[in-house]
């Protein structure tokens, strides 16, 4: 699965600092959704397979890994997921695939188009460091195997 979490900017709580979204954070997030929606026996037939791959902090982009045969109910859970701590956010599907492969590519569009906007938000202010991790996080994608 390849997913993206949107941060909500309209939240109620002033002064809090939003959450860096990392692999510990959303598999613990979608975990707790898992054993709060489909009890004890639900997590632990999904938890073998279940592993987040990649996160891109920036650009809020996850991928997902989990068996053929429970992706149903991680999909599930992961829609009724409201937050990641106690910030509000929203998991939005971009692609299911059946291997890692096809995620890859679909990783890749989507982090590339998302560099291109913020390229032209930016302008002339994109620095050396922006480029660079950038840059790094593509090359995590490419080095992704099972």
């Amino acid at each position: 699965m390849v997913m993206e979490v949107f941060m909500d900017p309209n939240r109620d709580q002033v002064g809090v600092d939003p959450i860096i979204i990392t692999q510990f954070n959303v598999s613990k997030t979608i975990r707790d959704s898992i054993l709060v929606n489909f009890g004890e026996c639900g997590l632990g037939s999904a938890i073998g397979p279940f592993l987040v791959k990649y996160v891109n902090p920036v650009t809020n982009l996850c991928i997902i890994r989990i068996s053929r045969e429970d992706y149903q109910k991680v999909w599930a859970a992961i829609t009724m997921v409201r937050s990641v701590g106690n910030y509000p956010v929203v998991f939005n599907m971009l692609d299911l695939s059946g291997s890692i492969k096809a995620c890859k590519i679909a990783a890749l569009r989507c982090e590339e188009s998302k560099f291109e906007q913020f390229k032209l938000m930016v302008g002339d202010r994109l620095s050396p460091t922006d480029i660079n991790r950038m840059n790094s996080n593509l090359e995590k994608i490419k080095c992704l195997e099972h």
